[in-house]
């Protein structure tokens, strides 16, 4: 049984390295670690499984609040907190000859009609959406 206990050490630690460390299976690879060692003393294979599956779920149950708090949260990109926002045609915004600018607090982008409707130079217009470098952008709701 040494060597299953090694096996799946190897195993679990490549499963662990190859989800880019995410800590799924780095607990499972430990408990077999420790299992492994045991088993140098332990013949029963039941006792074993017992010591793998035990060490598995202490070690979850006691670390899983710490990986939590290391989880890093969703932030959205500053580029996303532009939806909503007013800016002003800076060329005229016509889908069809797939031309538009319009500068938004002083930087200029492509802009793209999210409805499909022309805009003049000086129009202003909401950011619908922002994909790459251009903006999705709509008539203003007064």
């Amino acid at each position: 049984m040494v060597y299953i206990w090694a096996i799946a050490f190897v195993v679990f630690l490549l499963l662990e390295v190859s989800t880019s460390m995410a800590l799924i299976s780095i607990w499972f690879s430990a408990s077999a670690l420790i299992t492994l060692l045991v088993s140098l003393f332990v013949e029963s294979q039941i006792a074993q499984c017992i010591v793998f599956v035990a060490v598995s779920a202490v070690l979850l149950v006691m670390t899983r609040p710490f990986v939590k708090k290391l989880k890093k949260k969703h932030v959205e990109t500053n580029a996303k907190l532009d939806i909503g926002k007013r800016a002003t045609v800076t060329k005229e915004i016509d889908n069809d000859k797939s031309l538009g600018r319009v500068r938004l607090d002083g930087v200029d982008w492509i802009a793209i009609s999210s409805d499909g409707s022309k805009f003049p130079v000086g129009a202003t217009v909401i950011v619908d959406d922002i994909d790459g470098a251009k903006l999705y952008v709509s008539k203003p709701h007064n």
